[in-house]
């Protein structure tokens, strides 16, 4: 993925302490769509490159290790992009999908909310029909790319009495549409640049036409589309997170040496075994993450196993990586703003986004046991 590591280090990496004050990282997401990335999963019928699970985990991880913060705005727009894309109609393909792969178009995910933590596939937010449209009330939170996005995929249950108990659906909702009212950014000690707000959904109407597929489909776009390509974003955006850490305490041991002695700080024996520690961590990581987004591509029979083992395999791996890089750096490294710093409270979200790392255990074990994620 040479253009997202072109991206990478001309934009988003010189900006990245700009971006991590709270500024949502347009300039580095206007270099991706120059480049031709916006499409990366959208359909080559449209002008997209088609690509899948894989190339967004390579993305992701190009732009992670320059800036968390705008690899997992990418990502969000990837996996909406991908749930658009899943059952796309011909007026879905021409109103979204062929302005995201013309770049001009950015999209993201609303699916959680204030009231059901991290289970983001119980929405309570409802949808009504309404004549040729559809009307939906309720708020939203955590909404990656907030008020910068174009379109947004929305979680939604049915709120006509009558109604299949848990019908749930998913809707596309164009930015700017009446009722829609964007309320207070989320305050983060990380990820500071991701513009994650909430959103007041006050009887929005949107055409029938931005239904994702039929009436209740919403259990199969999370569990088909949007929990493997959020995984592989989000496993993608962490593994950069702790190879820039890694790099960063690699390069301070090579450049540093005590002033008494004269002797390197790469000298020392008990440095080089803790560095050795987290380069293998970083690597067995990156290999879990890469076998389950090609595992699941193939329609292996560890797919899902793999998928919810790699973001919570990752998150362990960018919280102790990063925790150790500020150990091997020192005093230096532990300086407000420090990139060690910002990567540190960058990887500590990974085990509180949903889904968390406890839910993906429990996840895992379900899917080795075959027994279902969601049963009681």
């Amino acid at each position: 993925m040479s253009r997202a590591s072109e991206v990478a280090d001309r934009v988003a990496r010189p900006r990245a302490e700009v971006t991590d004050s709270g500024v949502w990282p347009a300039e580095a997401f206007a270099a991706l769509q120059e480049a031709g990335l916006a499409g990366l999963v959208a359909p080559g019928d449209v002008g997209g490159a088609g690509l899948g699970l894989r190339a967004v985990a390579e993305v992701c991880e190009a732009l992670g290790a320059a800036c968390a913060s705008t690899a997992i705005c990418f990502g969000m727009h990837c996996v909406a992009t991908a749930v658009i894309a899943a059952k796309a109609t011909p007026a879905l393909r021409d109103e979204f999908l062929a302005p995201i792969a013309a770049g001009e178009h950015i999209t993201t995910l609303a699916l959680s909310e204030p009231g059901s933590g991290s289970h983001f596939w119980l929405p309570q937010t409802k949808i009504s029909p309404d004549g040729d449209r559809f009307v939906i009330d309720g708020e939203k939170s955590f909404v990656t790319n907030g008020s910068h996005a174009d379109s947004y995929v929305v979680s939604t249950v049915a709120a006509a009495a009558g109604s299949p108990v848990g019908q749930f659906s998913c809707v596309v909702v164009p930015a700017g549409s009446a009722g829609v009212e964007w309320l207070e950014g989320w305050e983060g000690i990380g990820m500071r640049g991701n513009s994650s707000r909430r959103v007041r959904l006050d009887l929005v109407g949107v055409p029938a036409r931005c239904l994702l597929g039929e009436q209740g489909d919403q259990m199969w776009y999370v569990f088909e589309v949007v929990a493997p390509f959020f995984l592989m974003a989000m496993a993608g955006t962490y593994l950069g997170v702790a190879q820039a850490a890694l790099d960063d305490a690699v390069a301070h041991l090579r450049s540093r040496r005590h002033a008494h002695s004269g002797r390197p700080l790469a000298e020392q024996p008990v440095l080089q075994h803790r560095l050795g520690v987290m380069w293998a961590q970083v690597q067995r990581t990156r290999a879990l993450i890469y076998w389950a987004a090609d595992e699941a591509e193939r329609g292996g029979p560890q797919a899902l196993a793999s998928l919810t083992a790699a973001k919570a395999e990752v998150a362990d791996c960018a919280v102790s990586v990063t925790n150790e890089a500020m150990t091997l750096v020192g005093g230096i490294g532990y300086r407000d703003r420090s990139p060690i710093e910002r990567h540190l409270r960058d990887a500590r979200a990974a085990h509180v986004m949903s889904p968390t790392t406890d839910i993906l255990r429990g996840w895992t074990g379900r899917a080795l046991l075959d027994v279902p994620l969601l049963s009681e």
